[in-house]
């Protein structure tokens, strides 16, 4: 006896990298954006799209059709973090949810259809439960996941809902392109034999698909004639491990929220510690009476506590409520009494990232002294986030690109120690000076003449350096040796910002050497070797 087929709902959300960015506050509503990957446009609006952009075009082509578009960087992270809330008001309508990437969910069509009445039934409440978060949502049902989803993107803006009749999902996959089986190379080498359509793909023996084109192959000609082997597996539902705390009305001072967030706080870690999960990063977001939110992940040397977390909001409200991406800076501080630019009606706590309570006990004896931590942050308490910092290593051509300040705490920026580890043609080699100045100093540089030294158009120098000033209301020393110049060339192809300068090594007459930058016809020193 032939088992049924399974029939399966998928729910599709359109350019939901760009509704994630947006979410996020990192893409404006309503003006043209689109979502940038290694270069390329992944994703952009309809308004971009009205106005010439597409997928795969690169950034500049992009805005130089649409000279508004507002681009945001492609993160997964981002984008499965902010489907989460989605996937939990769908389970509560529709239970059974398989999330098949962020933006794209399958659910088993039978007991939801059984349940509502009928599939067409099922797939709306499906999307009444996306339209309550005010996001748009299409919808498919099939006999596999394959013809489902692509139903779902043949829905159009009269009907949101496209059902498949049982038995039919090869008839309607038949006219689609075979670029619709996700597989480029796949689908290039079909065209290449004349095979442009699913229909045409579907036709030939399994056999001759097997040996010609191999597992992957045989796999897309399944699905190109409606049997996706994929089966629909509910995912279990997590503990809600995150915490909201709401203030109804609004506050709009800063010891008030860390006052009315305690509880809450201590809420969040004890049922982390119940879960046997120590929270090391944190991530904070903040929401006020006008729909603003403003969010901030921090982290922790060791594992938050309560009242860590709780001076993590406060810190940023005292910030002036501003999402802070960078690190480094230290923000202008309020004091905790003055009121907020609007009061606030909700915090919300998210352990970002988590690890075993065991483990970080161990490591409070193997890693930074406790007491010199405890230390630091009672600094940071007073002085305000930025205030602490340590150092970390960082890649650039300049001596003071190579070191990023840190706030106490928190982790250096993704990417920082693949771009530390990177060849830097350019860079001085070691040994390196041992005093770095944060800005150049400016520098006198002159010749036998007395004049000021130049560079000439060919990167040379334009007489040998005889005497040199180290900094304004300095006494002239004479110069005892010199080295260079090396050219330093950056961004050439961006006029905007590309960079000429020559550096070179000079000798004093008090014994000291120092590593002198020549750029735009002045002199800066870069450093000095003690």
């Amino acid at each position: 006896m032939t088992p049924a087929v399974p029939r399966a709902l998928v729910v599709w959300f359109p350019d939901w990298p760009l509704v994630a960015a947006r979410l996020a506050g990192e893409a404006p509503e309503g003006s043209p954006a689109a979502v940038i990957d290694k270069g390329l446009v992944a994703v952009c609006s309809a308004e971009a799209r009205s106005a010439g952009v597409a997928r795969g075009l690169r950034v500049r082509e992009a805005q130089a059709r649409c000279a508004e578009l507002v681009t945001a960087p492609s993160d997964p992270a981002r984008d499965g973090r902010e489907f989460e809330p989605v996937v939990r008001a769908l389970e509560a309508t529709v239970p059974g949810v398989d999330v098949l990437r962020p933006g794209l969910c399958a659910i088993r069509a039978r007991g939801a259809s059984a349940y509502y009445g009928g599939e067409e039934a099922a797939a709306g409440a499906a999307l009444e439960a996306a339209s309550g978060l005010g996001l748009e949502a299409r919808a498919g049902i099939a006999d596999s996941v394959f013809a489902a989803e692509e139903a779902a993107r043949c829905t159009g803006e009269l009907a949101a809902v496209r059902v498949v009749e049982p038995g039919r999902s090869a008839h309607f996959l038949a006219p689609l392109p075979v670029a619709a089986l996700g597989d480029p190379r796949l689908a290039s080498l079909l065209t290449r034999l004349g095979l442009r359509t699913l229909g045409d793909f579907a036709s030939l023996p399994a056999a001759e698909v097997r040996s010609r084109f191999g597992p992957d192959g045989l796999t897309a000609h399944a699905r190109a004639q409606g049997r996706d082997h994929r089966a629909v597996v509910p995912r279990v539902p997590p503990s809600p491990l995150d915490r909201v705390a709401e203030f109804e009305p609004g506050l709009a001072r800063v010891d008030q929220i860390a006052f009315g967030l305690r509880p809450v706080a201590e809420d969040f870690i004890g049922a982390l510690a119940r879960a046997g999960l120590a929270c090391t990063q944190l991530r904070v977001q903040i929401t006020d009476d006008s729909g603003a939110r403003s969010e901030r992940s921090w982290g922790h040397p060791h594992q938050f506590s309560a009242a860590d977390a709780v001076e993590r909001v406060r810190w940023q409200l005292q910030s002036g409520g501003e999402p802070q991406r960078g690190h480094g800076r230290s923000p202008q501080w309020r004091t905790t009494g003055e009121p907020m630019s609007a009061p606030v009606v909700r915090v919300r706590l998210v352990p970002e990232r988590v690890d075993l309570i065991g483990r970080r006990s161990q490591a409070l004896f193997g890693g930074v002294d406790e007491r010199l931590d405890h230390g630091l942050h009672r600094l940071q308490t007073m002085l305000g986030h930025g205030s602490v910092l340590h150092a970390t290593a960082a890649g650039g051509r300049l001596l003071a690109e190579r070191c990023l300040l840190v706030p106490w705490g928190e982790e250096a920026p993704a990417g920082t120690a693949d771009r530390a580890s990177r060849p830097w043609p350019g860079a001085v080699p070691p040994p390196l000076p041992a005093t770095v100045f944060p800005e150049p100093v400016p520098v006198t540089l002159l010749g036998d003449d007395g004049r000021p030294l130049g560079i000439d158009p060919r990167g040379g120098l334009t007489a040998a350096p005889a005497w040199f000033t180290a900094g304004p209301r300095q006494a002239r020393r004479a110069v005892r040796s010199w080295a260079g110049p090396w050219p330093l060339r950056e961004r050439w192809w961006d006029a905007a910002e590309s960079r000429r300068a020559e550096r070179f090594q000079i000798l004093d007459g008090e014994g000291q050497a120092w590593l002198l930058l020549g750029e735009g016809g002045g002199w800066w020193a870069e450093a000095r070797y003690d």
